[in-house]
């Protein structure tokens, strides 16, 4: 009983620690965010001037500008700091795990990075200035905008993180087929309840609940779910027949 109470302990120690760790990370990434706040904001206009949108942001009281900024910063700093967040969570999950799922995670960790910058970069490049050019020609040049700061940084910002988080949905597949988790036959046939999670989770996500957002969001990631599968299928096939040809060889 003292040995489990120690070690319950010792988890609870080492998970302090990853806190921790995650938690300075993220202090430091603010920092740098708040610093460089306004060429982000500049940087963050951009898809709107791409799309031909005459961009003026306000702002209503004397707090908002700072909190703007700190929006701005929190922002980056979850980008900034994602490789050491992802790292202490695999870190601390890792003695859990066998030795060859330890390799696939860790193996992982470079193209779980990879593919949410790629989704950014894709809402950054091709949403962002298709999806604001439609918002605001719904207006028809019968009224004109007064586009608040704060609004426009968090649609903008979530949109990006939105759409990095939904480019892991390949990787997402690939793990849990890799893994023996679920099949790619039984993944397809559950789609409804895909559509559903998905739904929800670009419910969950989009900050006004604009069913135009929402699907901006949502399409992407069923259409990478599927795609998934499909590439999954044909890994797994290609795996299979290997391990046949293994099996053959050591039977003769």
């Amino acid at each position: 009983m003292a040995e489990l109470r120690m070690s319950f302990i010792e988890h609870l120690e080492e998970l302090r620690r990853r806190i921790i760790v995650i938690f300075i990370a993220l202090l430091v990434a603010v920092c740098v965010g708040y610093i460089f706040s306004w060429e982000i904001l500049d940087f963050l206009k951009r898809p709107a001037t791409k799309a031909d949108i005459p961009l003026n942001l306000y702002y209503q009281t004397v707090l908002e500008p700072f909190m703007v900024r700190f929006k701005i910063a929190m922002y980056a700093a979850l980008v900034i700091a994602l490789p050491v967040i992802l790292y202490e969570v695999l870190a601390y999950i890792a003695p859990a795990l066998r030795k060859r799922e330890k390799r696939i995670m860790y193996g992982s960790l470079f193209f779980i990075i990879l593919f949410f910058l790629a989704g950014a970069a894709f809402c950054y490049l091709y949403i962002l200035p298709v999806g604001l050019n439609w918002l605001v020609g719904q207006a028809q040049g019968r009224i004109s905008p007064v586009l608040m700061a704060g609004d426009y940084v968090g649609l903008v910002a979530l949109l990006m993180l939105a759409l990095g988080l939904t480019f892991e949905t390949p990787l997402l597949v690939w793990l849990v087929v890799r893994l023996g988790i679920v099949t790619p036959r039984r993944l397809h046939r559950g789609w409804r309840y895909a559509v559903i999670a998905i739904l929800a989770f670009a419910a969950l996500i989009t900050p006004d609940w604009n069913p135009i957002t929402m699907m901006l969001v949502a399409a992407p990631m069923f259409l990478l779910y599927e795609g998934s599968i499909f590439f999954a299928a044909l890994g797994k096939r290609a795996a299979d027949r290997r391990r046949k040809a293994q099996e053959v060889e050591l039977g003769e």
